[in-house]
């Protein structure tokens, strides 16, 4: 005979019994409906997304696909990204990049030159050293060693361009702060505004329902040579948790960092709420800190949490991003501060 305590107490777990089997099948439902999925910043993440789709659609590993994608946005010669790009104030482009996998694995290079893809000498960091990041000449060794080629430095006609009219107007101060924004940043008008964006970062979601991350740039046009932004930082311009989300950012790297940026919209993916609205509570907070002087910069994330859900936000109108599954492949106006 069962008294009246255990009644309770049998009442109540077969309860979360069915709460939890009822929200674990929704959760299949939902996965099984939005994965495969990858999503990536700007419009360049269009033809990325297609090579990651590559491997997706063949039901391949999410890692392999972050790869791929932003490989393409590396081989272009574009001012934004890749051995083409934007150089720094001494004329020399320097890259920078990080991928994460589902399994907190990351690897990272940066202030790396004349290599194309520094997407995967990162990805060699991360399987065949014992550390995350390398930078400089030590992260080109490495690549060499690791049967990459060093390749001769040949500006894009419109990166040559912009650093011809940099160069007019800009006088060589190491003090001064190379801001980005409007009038100091983009000699050119540049597709999608006139913000000087010059990152892809991509996140995927494969069939399996892993979670992988990758981030690549050229870093901020004309900046004092050596500076580095949040790109290849770890938990600054990516984060993956396998268990909650994956967040990826762009805009001005300095302020990304002051934030811990990708891994803070995490932990609010973490505490429950959307993907969206994860970004938007960075955003805001990054607004907070900037005060009056957030009219000059950009800053921006995306998001996709375990449920295969994508969102974004931005600081300022402009910012767009890429999306490709089973069911759609389009570009995003993101939703802003301002």
């Amino acid at each position: 005979m069962i008294n009246r305590r255990k009644f309770i107490q049998h009442s109540t777990i077969s309860s979360l019994a069915v709460l939890i089997n009822k929200n674990l099948f929704a959760s299949k439902i939902s996965n099984f409906k939005n994965k495969p999925i990858v999503i990536s910043t700007w419009d360049a993440g269009l033809e990325a997304n297609k090579a990651a789709w590559q491997i997706l659609s063949k039901n391949g590993r999410a890692l392999d696909a972050v790869e791929k994608g932003v490989m393409v946005t590396e081989a272009s010669k574009n001012c934004c990204i890749g051995l083409g790009a934007n150089p720094d104030r001494d004329g020399f482009v320097t890259l920078d990049a990080c991928i994460m996998d589902e399994n907190f694995n990351c690897g990272s290079v940066a202030f790396l030159e004349r290599i194309k893809h520094p997407i995967s000498v990162a990805r060699r960091v991360m399987e065949k050293t014992p550390h995350v990041m390398l930078v400089g000449n030590g992260a080109q060794q490495f690549a060499l060693n690791e049967g990459f080629v060093l390749e001769e430095q040949k500006l894009s006609k419109d990166a040559q361009q912009s650093y011809n009219d940099w160069l007019k107007k800009a006088e060589y101060k190491p003090g001064v702060i190379n801001i980005e924004n409007k009038q100091q940043q983009a000699p050119a008008k540049l597709d999608n505004g006139d913000w000087n964006h010059d990152t892809i970062g991509m996140i995927a979601m494969d069939a399996n329902g892993n979670l992988s991350g990758s981030c690549t740039t050229s870093g901020m046009g004309f900046k004092m040579r050596g500076r580095i932004g949040d790109s290849p930082i770890i938990g600054a311009g990516l984060y993956v948790d396998n268990e909650f989300g994956a967040c990826v950012g762009t805009g001005q790297g300095e302020d990304v960092i002051r934030v811990a940026g990708a891994h803070a919209v995490v932990e609010m993916m973490r505490q429950g709420f959307s993907a969206e609205l994860s970004c938007k509570k960075i955003i805001e907070r990054i607004v907070k800190i900037k005060g009056d002087k957030v009219k000059d910069i950009q800053v921006a994330f995306i998001a996709l949490d375990k449920n295969g859900n994508s969102g974004s936000f931005a600081i300022h109108s402009g910012f767009n991003f890429a999306i490709k599954n089973n069911t759609e492949e389009k570009l995003i106006v993101s939703k802003s501060w301002v």
